[in-house]
Formats: C-alpha cells, sequence, structure tokens
C-alpha cells in the first residue's frame, strides 16, 4: 500500500520530470503498463535484456509499449503499439537461467515518436503525452463517485482487487489518474488496456472505465447467481440424500422393509424360477450383487435394474407343447388357405419328424413368390397349425446391424435386437419366427443387418445366439423361422444358403375363384357390415372381376374390388333403398366398379408372317406379347423397338446371327441381309421388357418375315436360343401356361429341360393346353411355322 501511495504522492514530482529525447524501449507481452504503477516484470530475450542493461547504465529510465500479439517472440516496429509509459527501473535481479527480473514504476504516458536503433535493442524517439487540465465540475465529480462505487461492488461481487487500492482510489482528486489506477488494477485484456491508455482526455478516460466496470458488474452478478444455483442445487441433493438415509433408519427401527431390498429380492426369487442356464445364472447373480451397492436414485441403477428384467423375462425354459395331431394340424392348414400343398406337406412332414424325434431343431424357411400371394398369413397358420405362439418383424428397410443383435449396455437407451425382443413378446423359447421381406434388408455405415442374420438363421450356430445388450448364449435351436421374399436376387447367396426355400407360384384363376368364395367374401362381408344372405355373388361376376379389373398374381386387389362392391351393397341397405339380398351378376360388376381397367391382348384373328406369340412373366403373373418383324429395303441394318432392355436387345441379335448363319437351309438368299433392313417390335412400347425367354419367339417372327412362311396363331412359345440353335429352359412357367390359357392358345412350345416343372401346373390346366418340349430351334420352326400349301 506504501508503494502505491508513494507513486501517488509523486505524481507532481512526475509532472516535472525530464524526459531524454530517446530511450531503450521494452516490449511487453501481456500488460499494459499505466503510470503510477509498481510492478515486477521478467526480461528474457536478448534485446530486451540489452534494453534493460542499457536502462540502467544510463538514467534508469526505460520505454515500456505492449506488443499486439502475445505469442510474437521476435516482434518488429510493426507489432509494438506507439503509445506507452515510460517508468523507472528501481531494481533489478538475475535469475540463475539467464533472464532478468526488474521491479518496475510507471512515470509519465509517452508516445513512440519513431525508432532510432533496431540493433542491439530497440531505441525509440519518446514525445511526452500532456493531458490537458480539468476544471472541477459536477459532471467529473459524479463520474468519480460512480466509478468508486461500481469498484466496491466489483470487490463485494468477488473480484479480486488489493484493499490498498480501494483505499487509494477513495482519497484520489485527479480524474486521469483515477481511470488510470482503476484501469490497471482491474484485470483488462492487453488490447482492452491499450484502447484505455490511448484515450488522451481524462474524462473520455474516466467515462470509458465507467462502462468497461458496468460490463463487469453484469458479468459478476450472473456469476454469482450460476454459482448460488449450483451450491442450492448441491445442497437439495445433500438434503434429500440424507433425509432418505434418515427414513431407511426409521424403517430399519420399525421393521419396515428397505425398498432397494425388497427390489433385489424381489428380482432374485424370480431368478430362481426362471430357470437360466448355469452361465447366465452366474452373470445375473454377479449383477445383481452389483445392483445391491448401488445407490437406488443413480442412473446406473436403473440401466442395472433394467438389465435384470431382460434376463428374468426371457423365455429360457418355458416351451410351447406342440400340437402333434397331424390331421388336426392339416385341417387347420387347410381351413385357413386354399391349395398351397408343397408348403402343407413340408410343414405336416416337420410334425411327423417331431412326433418321431422330441429333440429335433427347427426348421428355417422361406417363402418366394409375388406380392398378395399369403406369404405372411400362411405363418399365421403354420403357428395355429402346430399350437405355437407367432412373432412377425418386418425386415423392410431395415439397415442398422442392431435391430438384429441389439446395443451395447454402454450407450444411453441402449434395448436388445428384435429377435431377443420378439422372444420376449412371444413368452416361450420355440415360437414360430417370421421375418417379412427379407429381400428388402439394406445397408449403410451402421452395419449390414444380413450379415447379422447369419447366425440367427443358422442351426448349427444359433443354439448360442449373442446378443449385444443380453451378452449371453441364448438358444434359438427350437424357433421355426420363416422368412417372406419376393424375389430371391437381393438376398445375399450365404444367406440364402441357410434357409430352405419354397416358391408360391401365383394363383390361376379357377384358384382365385374358390379363395375369393372361401375366404375373401366373407371376410369382406363381415368387415363391411353385411350379413351371411344379403350381398351374393356369380362365378361370371368373380372371373370378370379377376380377369378385367386385376392383373396381380396375388389376391390383395381382388379383395379390394370386391370389398368395394360390399361397400356399395352396405350403403343401399343403410339408406334403406334395398331390402332383399343384392345378387352381383357379370353385368353388374361395371355399374359397382365402372369400366374394365386391365382388357387382354387381343387374339390373334389368322396366322400371319413376321408375327409370332411368346410368353412373359411378369411380376404380377403371366401374359403373352406379340413380336413383329417386318423387312424393307435398306443396307443391312437392325432396328429393335418396343422398350426393350439389355438382355432381350441382345436376344434380338443372336436371333438374327441363327438366322443368317443357316439362311441357305432356311432357303434365305445369303446377300438379303445386305440389302434389306430388319425391324422388331414388340407392342406396347410404353412397358419395360427385358429377359432372354423371348429369344425363341424373336427367333421364329424373324425366320417367319424372311421365308414369308406364316406363324401358326395358336401356338405360343417360350425359351432362350443359343447361337448354335439349342433352346435353353426358362423360369415361370407355371405363370407363362396360366396366361397361354387365359389367351385360349391351343399349343405351348417349351424347353425340354423346364418339363420336370409341368408337375406344378395343375391337371386341369394341361388338359386345356397341349404342351411341347423342343430342343433346337429346327423343333420350333416344325410345330411353329404353318406349311406352305
Amino acid at each position: 500500500m506504501r508503494r502505491l501511495e508513494d507513486s501517488l504522492e509523486n505524481a507532481a514530482v512526475n509532472h516535472d520530470l525530464i524526459i531524454p529525447a530517446s530511450l531503450p524501449l521494452l516490449p511487453v507481452r501481456d500488460v499494459v503498463v499505466f503510470p503510477y504503477m509498481i510492478l515486477p516484470l521478467f526480461v528474457g530475450r536478448e534485446k530486451s535484456v540489452a534494453a534493460v542493461e542499457a536502462a540502467l547504465a544510463g538514467d534508469r529510465l526505460i520505454m515500456l509499449a505492449a506488443q499486439k500479439e502475445f505469442g510474437e517472440e521476435e516482434p518488429g516496429t510493426e507489432d509494438i503499439y506507439t503509445v506507452g509509459t515510460v517508468a523507472m527501473i528501481m531494481r533489478m535481479l538475475k535469475m540463475p537461467d539467464g533472464r532478468v527480473k526488474i521491479l518496475v514504476q510507471g512515470l509519465a504516458k509517452a508516445r513512440l515518436a519513431g525508432y532510432v536503433a533496431e540493433d542491439p535493442y530497440f531505441r525509440v524517439s519518446v514525445e511526452r503525452i500532456e493531458e490537458p487540465p480539468l476544471a472541477p465540475t459536477l459532471e467529473i465529480e459524479a463520474l468519480m463517485r460512480t466509478v468508486r462505487n461500481q469498484l466496491s461492488q466489483a470487490v463485494s461481487l468477488g473480484k479480486g482487487i488489493s484493499p490498498e487500492v480501494l483505499v487509494v482510489v477513495e482519497n484520489m482528486e485527479d480524474a486521469g489518474s483515477l481511470a488510470d489506477v482503476v484501469a490497471s488494477n482491474i484485470g483488462l485484456k492487453v488490447a482492452e488496456a491499450q484502447e484505455v491508455i490511448e484515450i488522451i482526455d481524462p474524462l473520455a478516460r474516466l467515462r470509458r472505465v465507467k462502462d468497461i466496470l458496468a460490463r463487469e458488474l453484469e458479468l459478476l452478478a450472473m456469476q454469482a447467481d450460476i454459482q448460488t444455483q449450483a451450491k442450492e442445487e448441491m445442497g437439495k441433493s445433500q438434503r434429500e440424500y440424507f433425509l432418505r438415509e434418515q427414513l431407511r433408519a426409521i424403517q430399519s427401527e420399525l421393521g419396515d422393509a428397505d425398498p432397494r431390498a425388497q427390489d433385489v429380492a424381489e428380482l432374485r426369487e424370480k431368478l430362481e424360477k426362471a430357470g437360466l442356464p448355469k452361465e447366465a445364472r452366474e452373470e445375473a447373480d454377479k449383477q445383481l450383487r452389483r445392483l445391491e451397492t448401488m445407490h437406488a436414485e443413480s442412473a446406473e441403477y436403473s440401466m442395472q435394474r433394467t438389465y435384470l428384467d431382460w434376463l428374468v423375462e426371457l423365455p429360457w425354459k418355458k416351451t410351447t407343447r406342440d400340437n402333434l395331431n397331424l390331421v388336426k394340424a392339416h385341417e387347420v392348414l387347410d381351413e385357413d388357405h386354399y391349395n398351397l400343398e408343397k408348403i402343407k406337406e413340408r410343414i405336416l412332414e416337420f410334425l411327423a419328424v417331431r412326433k418321431l424325434k422330441k429333440d429335433m431343431k427347427g426348421p428355417i424357411l422361406c417363402f418366394v413368390g409375388p406380392p398378395g400371394v399369403g406369404k405372411t398369413s400362411l405363418g399365421k397358420s403354420i403357428a395355429r397349425a402346430l399350437g405355437r405362439k407367432f412373432v412377425r418383424i418386418s425386415l423392410g428397410g431395415m439397415r442398422d446391424e442392431a435391430e438384429i443383435r441389439g446395443h451395447r449396455r454402454t450407450y444411453v437407451g441402449a434395448l436388445p435386437g428384435r429377435i431377443i425382443q420378439g422372444l420376449k413378446q412371444a413368452g416361450t423359447n420355440n415360437p414360430v419366427f417370421m421375418l417379412d421381406e427379407i429381400d428388402k434388408l439394406g445397408m449403410d455405415f451402421r452395419g449390414d443387418p444380413s450379415s447379422a442374420l447369419l447366425e440367427v438363421l443358422d442351426p448349427e450356430q444359433n443354439h448360442a445366439f449373442s446378443d449385444h445388450y443380453i451378452n449371453l448364449a441364448f438358444d434359438l435351436s427350437n424357433v421355426m423361422f420363416i422368412a417372406t421374399a419376393n424375389i430371391m436376387d437381393p438376398v445375399p447367396s450365404a444367406l440364402k444358403d441357410r434357409m430352405e426355400v419354397i416358391r408360391l407360384s401365383g394363383y390361376t384363376a379357377e384358384e382365385k375363384l374358390h379363395i375369393a368364395e372361401r375366404y375373401l367374401i366373407p371376410r369382406q362381408r363381415e368387415a363391411n357390415g353385411l350379413k351371411t344372405g344379403q350381398i351374393r355373388f356369380s362365378r361370371a361376376a368373380l372371373l370378370r372381376l379377376i380377369t378385367e379389373y386385376t392383373a396381380e398374381a396375388g389376391l390383395r386387389n381382388l379383395e379390394r374390388e370386391i370389398g368395394g362392391i360390399c361397400r356399395k351393397a352396405a350403403r343401399r341397405f343403410a339408406e334403406g333403398r334395398q331390402k332383399t339380398s343384392v345378387q352381383v351378376s357379370e353385368s353388374a360388376v361395371e355399374r359397382y366398379l365402372g369400366p374394365p381397367r386391365f382388357l387382354p391382348e387381343e387374339e390373334r384373328a389368322e396366322h400371319e408372317v413376321g408375327v409370332a406369340t411368346g410368353l412373359a412373366w411378369t411380376e404380377v403373373g403371366g401374359d403373352v406379347l406379340y413380336v413383329e418383324v417386318n423387312t424393307m429395303k435398306g443396307k443391312g441394318g437392325l432396328t429393335l423397338t418396343g422398350h426393350l432392355g439389355e438382355v432381350m436387345k441382345e436376344s434380338a441379335q443372336a436371333a438374327l446371327s441363327y438366322a443368317r448363319s443357316r439362311a441357305e437351309e432356311l432357303g434365305i438368299d445369303p446377300t438379303f441381309f445386305e440389302t434389306h433392313d430388319i425391324h422388331v417390335h414388340v407392342p406396347a412400347g410404353a412397358i419395360p421388357k427385358d429377359g432372354p425367354s423371348a429369344g425363341v419367339t424373336m427367333a421364329v417372327a424373324l425366320i417367319s418375315a424372311l421365308t414369308k412362311r406364316p406363324v401358326s396363331k395358336d401356338v405360343a412359345m417360350t425359351g432362350e436360343l443359343t447361337l448354335r440353335g439349342k433352346v435353353l429352359p426358362i423360369g415361370g412357367l407355371k405363370e407363362k401356361v396360366l396366361a397361354a390359357v387365359r389367351h385360349h392358345v391351343g399349343t405351348v412350345l417349351l424347353p425340354w429341360r423346364n418339363e420336370k416343372d409341368l408337375e406344378d401346373i395343375p391337371t386341369h390346366l394341361r388338359k386345356k393346353v397341349r404342351l411341347i418340349a423342343v430342343r433346337t430351334m429346327d423343333d420350333v420352326l416344325k410345330a411353329a411355322l404353318v406349311e406352305m400349301p
């Protein structure tokens, strides 16, 4: 305190101080030195040490100026502020590491007028800054009182300012000196302190200090509020803790049970009944002991409790007893679904083996077929026939591996995967578990769910399936997994290899008719509030619905259309306009649903040259397509139209190559191909078409156009063609034969290797069409081309 008072008492002397024209310059890093300040400085840079030594060798005066950047090790002339303070070195002490510690006292403000020398130290010419005199006014007095009050408030709010500063400030009468003393003691940043020291007018400087102090007071008040709030919250939690401990002690004295101990006892009892395997039981006991040592209000306690709840609620030993009455199971399957004999036979085989071998593993099936053929509902029917619980999860669009395997318990909000969740939902360890839309699994940065399913769907591994959350082996070998897919192409080969694929073809019109009568009409009648007998559909009406209002392999749209007619009938009854039963005839369908939406391809009226009938398979079933070929004068070009895919274009190229290679045998002029252009067109140009099975059809149409021999209108064909004229097998034979029957085609040519697939076609359909197996293109031409008279 004495030092600051001495410094202020010397202020008058400082006014008379004679400052030399040039002085050594000491750039200061992290502080702005104001007049009247006494502070120690550590000097370590060579130039700075040299400046200090030069000042000590003379009159001990040195110019102190702040450098603009703290981290600049070798500041240049442009890196140093031009306004600083002339100071006197009062003491100097050399440190063992070569640095120098000096004690300086600020004497007067000065401006750097220029640099006299830069080596071995900065020497600058100095101009003293004289402040304008101030006459005492009320404003100055008010400002000084305000600054003093603000400084006192800052100290009361925790600002670290020496008490001696407050005493000195109270006795100061000069506005400029007050501003400098306050600015030098409130811990301003270098840029802000430099801004203050550069204000020459004492009144303006005092106003600036007042503004800085006002902002500092706001910050200090806010900081105090935050600290108070934190202390209150801490005090509240401590108080609650002590109260709970007192409550626990009181309950113990009264003989009441501790809620936490009650929780643990309840969990231990559940673990006894859960029938956990030895390894799982050891882990559960370990986690239970950890739970006993935790505070009931901690976040980890609830996480631990949730984990133990999952362990006790999983069906480790709970098994549903299978219904091994094969006759009853067959009745249930027949009751729920029409036809589908292969699947029903497979389920009955499983039951038969299960009856003979109690510990057999659950099968892993995959139903593949177009939308709406009943894959998902078949899974429910199988569960009902077996007497098992049914669980379904949709895999469509799933991209996160954790959906299958679960999250690790270290994550906030972690849960087991969908497999473990499904088993908990079922409450047994042998449900029928349906994995719907397995072909629509995704994959991204969160992992590949299809790879996670490899363990689930492998009978050699799934007896010890490990979920990341449970982190214990769970036996899935008793579960009957049924996956469904529309197509198998997107399913990874490793996953495909683990499943027994059963294909469901589309339904024939006759099958749809039976299903509509037995299942769809009763279901829609009940769904729309109609009683039995209030609406009746004729068979002709249903057939028209099937052929002209839907174009699908499955039954969804057919049921939708039946529902639409039922709703219109329900409205008539509700409005009182209908008293008797509604009879839906073939002609009435158009009145209820409007004009037909799907008209079949027009049948060919006569044998034509260059037009062949092909059979195609689409996602909604089979269809016929016509291939047209025209020849015209030209230069041997081939034009393909009709929205054809790459494979279909290649089939056309292969057909042309075959025709050119067999030109002489077929009676085609070899020069014809150089002098004529060929145009191949497949009508319905807006519909994309692709696949190799149109190769034979294109070749027949092409050879017919080149030889001028007509193609029989009663023959439809399918098959892939090689350049050697061999006919290769194709897929979707049943759907293609169905399409041929719908279009009243009498003969179907099919690859001889597809003869094995004929058993999938119902006997009554095979009787309606003549099926000819062909090996080579010669067999095709013999059956398809009409003999010239």
